[in-house]
């Protein structure tokens, strides 16, 4: 097996309709010798507002590769970090040991590469009153594990991304840029 360098990936998974679950992961893979493993080893720490944490399916059982998580958005309240720490974090942590059960992630490397996931997670999620926990994990389970695919195959690939130029458009330039 080739050693993973330094490998990236993202996705987006959309809510279910009346939610703010979107899901937004990005995600570095790499060798924990390399620019990835100095990045995850410097996270070792706190920046406040920005839990930092190791992937945890559950106590006592941390995932492999050694994965660190820490937020896009700033932690405002406890109900906040109660998400993250559990339901996002477990959904993350089974969508890497679900790529290590299906070969996306090679199990011969765990111990040798090293994950940062950014996660998204809407702080109107932490006080809405009807959130559907079971649509958060949904929503950042499928899209962990889609953005780690996408890192292991390098996608979208510089052609995927050339052949779109003009077709693919972010969704917040609609009205602002013509692409014609």
């Amino acid at each position: 097996m080739n050693e993973i360098w330094f490998r990236t990936g993202e996705a987006t998974v959309l809510a279910a309709e009346g939610q703010f679950t979107d899901a937004m992961p990005e995600v570095l893979i790499g060798s924990v010798r390399g620019p990835v493993g100095q990045a995850f080893a410097a996270m070792m720490g706190q920046v406040q507002g920005h839990t930092r944490m190791f992937v945890v399916r559950d106590i006592n059982q941390m995932v492999r590769p050694a994965t660190m998580m820490t937020t896009k958005a700033t932690i405002e309240s406890l109900a906040y970090v109660e998400l993250l720490g559990g339901v996002v974090q477990a959904a993350t942590g089974d969508a890497i040991v679900d790529c290590l059960i299906d070969g996306t992630l090679p199990k011969e490397s765990a111990d040798e590469i090293c994950m940062i996931v950014m996660i998204w997670l809407d702080p109107r999620c932490a006080d809405h009153a009807e959130l559907d926990q079971k649509d958060l994990y949904r929503t950042n389970y499928e899209a962990t594990k889609l953005a780690i695919a996408r890192a292991m195959k390098g996608e979208p690939s510089v052609e995927t991304l050339i052949a779109n130029r003009k077709s693919v458009k972010h969704y917040a330039l609609e009205g602002v840029v013509d692409y014609d």
